[in-house]
């Protein structure tokens, strides 16, 4: 088992550091766990970040057992996620543009508003990002060969899903500190507007991409 190990650790991490590299670089999942961590505190940033986690182990699924090759041969379920997803990177802008606007220091979460609720958001966020499964399919890629073992699929998958954990929950720590909260409340109008801009873009981008 140890010279099994061995032979394909090479694969295995660099499998791992793709992912990471994927995971850790800035993006909307990033950004709209950032933004509720420091707006809306610790707990209901986690629950995003954990949404996140599931959709994206949902996507790993997919990519490592073959499902993206049928998935890939319905052009309409992709266009679907596409426009779903940018409408939906597109919302979150509005909403970062108008919270831009208020005059107050620290914006209020909703009363009704309820903590499950960004557990969905996080997971709603990464289903419909189709460019998810792409990511997810070159790691796969990079992982396994094909004389590769069984248990590699399993490894990979459940190896970045620990990373995936830990800077996804990362990120949700680092912006929930009272650092963060302090810096947040200063600067929280000119960062609402970057996140409003940074989701509009990310939001067209995913609407007039070719998949």
């Amino acid at each position: 088992m140890t010279e099994d190990f061995l032979a394909h650790s090479g694969a295995l991490f660099t499998a791992y550091g793709a992912y990471v590299i994927g995971v850790a670089s800035p993006g909307p999942a990033n950004l709209a766990i950032a933004s509720t961590s420091v707006s809306q505190g610790r707990r209901n940033g986690l629950l995003l970040a954990m949404g996140v986690i599931l959709g994206s182990a949902i996507w790993g699924i997919v990519a490592a057992f073959g499902l993206s090759a049928t998935l890939m041969t319905l052009g309409w379920a992709f266009t679907a996620l596409k426009i779903v997803g940018g409408i939906y990177l597109l919302w979150l802008a509005v909403n970062s543009f108008r919270s831009s606007l208020r005059s107050d220091s620290m914006p209020m979460p909703q009363p009704s508003e309820k903590t499950r609720n960004y557990f969905l958001r996080g997971l709603l966020l990464h289903l419909t990002n189709p460019k998810a499964v792409f990511v997810w399919l070159a790691i796969i890629a990079l992982g396994l060969k094909p004389d590769s073992p069984l248990w590699m699929t399993f490894a990979i998958l459940i190896g970045c899903e620990i990373l995936g954990l830990l800077i996804f929950g990362g990120y949700a720590l680092l912006f929930s500190t009272n650092t963060a909260i302090r810096a947040y409340a200063r600067l929280r109008r000119g960062l609402e507007a970057f996140m409003a801009l940074a989701f509009g873009i990310a939001g067209i981008k995913l609407l007039t991409a070719r998949l």
